[in-house]
């Protein structure tokens, strides 16, 4: 009898073990799974759009012709790796949590360099570094066009309520601090909403190129632009954002908050609900500067 007892008694505690440390390594599992981080995608040290984010395993960066907006925007400088978003009026914006790179753009005093204005900026300084100042010209909500051509000649906008006339006031200056005057100027009567009336649509994921824009035309809307482009082989592509915000602020590379496996990377789609940093798109299209 005793010896029936005492191999009940093993049995039992066997089992118990056995129960007991079970849970243990599937915890221990559960808990590695979750501490080890993803793999990043992130260079540090290295100060270019494209050098700062590795090409996810699989795909291949796209080609494009030297001196085309696509190669400016994929080298563009990027500040030391850490760089805070910093508000026109030098304050630090409130959130630093939603970005990998700072753009190596200057945030004037003014207040004026919003989101589309950030956009229209670079978009502008890369036609007039490459000799195709003719080209710079963006409508005003108003519908009518402002050139800088124009403005260079010393034409001004007269401007009542939605009636704009344009007038000889000012000498000719083609100088580069009279270009910024331009700018500020387009800054003040262009904005999402006109760029959403005046800009090229695109309707197909597969034909976005770096330079195009997700935006949401209104007051206020919002608006970013793709910085880079990869493809796989079966024609599916990722890109990386930029954006620049109200208040004026530093233009700064977005993460993906969305999907960390891929991050900075967005998998875009057609009519979809798209979160990028503090704003979700929602009944958004994809554009393209003329």
């Amino acid at each position: 009898m005793k010896k029936v007892l005492l191999v009940l008694i093993l049995l039992i505690t066997i089992v118990a073990l056995a129960f007991q440390f079970k849970p243990i390594k599937e915890t221990v599992n559960y808990v590695s799974k979750s501490v080890v981080p993803q793999t990043s995608l992130i260079y540090k040290d290295s100060l270019t759009i494209s050098s700062r984010v590795k090409i996810p395993k699989g795909y291949k960066r796209i080609e494009y012709k030297k001196g085309s907006f696509q190669e400016y925007l994929r080298n563009y400088s990027l500040k030391p790796f850490g760089s805070k978003i910093i508000n026109y009026d030098e304050s630090e914006y409130y959130w630093q949590k939603g970005h990998i790179g700072i753009l190596d753009i200057p945030v004037p005093k003014n207040g004026l360099q919003q989101c589309a204005d950030a956009l229209i900026r670079i978009r502008s300084e890369y036609l007039w570094e490459t000799n195709r100042k003719s080209e710079i010209g963006f409508n005003f909500t108003s519908g009518h066009y402002c050139s800088w051509n124009k403005y260079a000649q010393g034409y001004r906008p007269n401007i009542i309520g939605n009636k704009v006339t344009f007038n000889k006031s000012a000498s000719a200056n083609t100088s580069k601090e009279n270009f910024y005057k331009y700018l500020n100027l387009i800054y003040m009567y262009s904005g999402t909403l006109s760029l959403s009336q005046e800009l090229e649509t695109i309707n197909s994921v597969k034909n976005l190129e770096i330079g195009d824009m997700l935006i949401k035309g209104g007051s206020p809307g919002h608006i970013v632009m793709l910085g880079d482009v990869v493809i796989n082989d079966k024609g599916e592509k990722l890109f990386l954002l930029f954006q620049g915000n109200t208040p004026a602020q530093s233009v700064h590379l977005v993460k993906n908050l969305e999907d960390s496996s891929i991050s900075p990377w967005y998998n875009l789609r057609m009519n979809a609900v798209i979160p990028v940093s503090n704003y979700t798109f929602y009944d958004s299209k994809f554009a393209r500067f003329n």
